[in-house]
């Protein structure tokens, strides 16, 4: 049992960052879901709240590349285990203000804050991946990772709404910040920057991962400069895709709940229920889509398993969307919807796969280049499908998304994960 152990260690890492990843999701939808109670208690307008929305993604967004080049060379057990603290603080801080009108501005300012703590927390798991995870594997284990998305986007409405309901939104906020910091604590305790530095990794293991480890320049030369990551094509090309991602996904995370109690008509618990349904969709296309980008990768070469995967999925999400304007039924657009956010989060893992093998040892800096790309699309949807929807109507803000979706999809096509790193990284030097 304990050589068994010995071998997996890779494993646990990848499942408490899935664990972490579920945490980091609950703390910020959960004000999404508390939404309309905090637009009443501090006399918001949807606009206003969407600028609050707004805030967290810019945060988020603006330290995507400070927070993955910190992790690069901090290392991604130090800075995650103090990001958590960090994000656990601006978790309470919210709930220690007075109701009453005039927030606006403190609001904005401590989900702004908030977004800073998370923003470390994808591309330090990048970090671990390309320390930890042979490229063969990396497709599974990053769906696994963000599977922890979908968990934590699924369970955030029924669990938040019970809370407010019987404790109110405050006791809810709290249960959130206080789950953060035992994850956090937890892998401070378990993980370590590389296999060699972990006292329980055996040395099959080790030997297992250092075999499968991809042998390319940016993987062997040191840190890559960022004069190559901010001219490198392929990297361009799939920033502009996930900026494309997260517009759709920060729909989702931001104003379904909303879309479906305010427009749909449904009640808070029946919302609570739909709402979780694309979300869990993400949880079980997550690894679905890992585990077939990986089998395609090795038969056929990454330009299939992870551009063709990333591709399909994204294009996928965008007939999804579509059909879901036609659909009267509020029961049955979630359903619609759901296909549309599974498909979506089927090319999860092929992001930060491909980011993690052009990255090498600087896979933090280049997957938060990546990330910055796909937040900034999250904090533009944010502010502007409640404005989309006012002068035009849902239904637009809805097809708006959807040929985003499809540009994102066609961007792919542009990306070349092999062969090109090596020749770029000398020019760039």
């Amino acid at each position: 049992m304990l050589k068994l152990l010995h071998n997996r260690i890779r494993w646990i890492l990848i499942f408490w960052m899935f664990v972490v990843s579920a945490i980091a999701y609950l703390d910020r939808v959960n004000i999404s879901i508390a939404g309309p109670t905090i637009i009443q208690e501090f006399h918001l307008t949807n606009v206003q709240m969407g600028w609050i929305f707004s805030a967290f993604v810019l945060g988020y967004a603006f330290f995507q590349a400070p927070g993955g080049w910190i992790a690069d060379r901090v290392g991604p057990r130090a800075v995650l285990a103090l990001g958590v603290v960090w994000w656990g603080f601006f978790t309470v801080l919210i709930t220690l203000l007075p109701a009453g009108a005039g927030m606006i501005l403190l609001l904005v300012a401590i989900r702004f804050s908030l977004g800073i703590g998370e923003a470390v927390v994808y591309p330090a798991s990048n970090c671990v991946v390309a320390a930890w995870i042979p490229s063969a594997e990396r497709g599974i284990a990053n769906g696994i990772i963000f599977s922890g998305v979908g968990l934590g986007s699924g369970i955030t409405p029924p669990l938040i709404t019970y809370i407010m309901l019987h404790y109110g939104w405050r006791s809810a906020f709290w249960v959130s910040a206080a789950l953060g910091l035992a994850a956090g604590a937890a892998w401070y305790v378990i993980a370590r920057d590389t296999p060699r530095d972990h006292p329980w990794v055996g040395k099959e293991e080790i030997a297992h991962i250092e075999a499968g480890l991809p042998q390319t320049d940016s993987a062997t030369r040191g840190k890559l400069p960022w004069s190559f990551i901010f001219g490198n094509r392929d990297i361009l090309a799939v920033t502009f895709s996930y900026f494309s991602y997260g517009y759709a996904a920060y729909i989702f995370f931001s104003w379904f709940f909303i879309y479906l109690r305010t427009v749909r008509g449904l009640s808070a618990q029946d919302s609570s229920y739909y709402t979780s349904l694309p979300l869990l969709a993400m949880a079980v296309c997550s690894p679905l889509g890992g585990w077939v980008s990986d089998r395609l990768t090795g038969r056929f070469g990454k330009r299939v398993g992870r551009c063709g995967i990333a591709m399909f999925g994204i294009g996928l999400c965008a007939v999804f969307l579509a059909l879901a304007t036609q659909v009267s039924s509020a029961q049955l657009a979630s359903v619609v919807l759901a296909g549309g956010t599974g498909a979506l989060y089927l090319s999860q893992s092929s992001f930060w796969s491909v980011s993690a093998d052009i990255g090498g040892k600087s896979a933090g800096a280049v997957s938060g280049v990546m990330n910055m790309g796909g937040q900034l699309g999250g904090a533009l949807t944010a502010s502007l499908t409640p404005w989309i929807a006012k002068h035009f109507g849902w239904t637009q803000s809805f097809l708006v998304a959807a040929g985003l979706c499809a540009l994102g999809s066609l961007a792919w096509m542009a990306v070349h994960p092999e062969g090109k790193t090596s020749k770029e990284m000398v020019h760039a030097e």
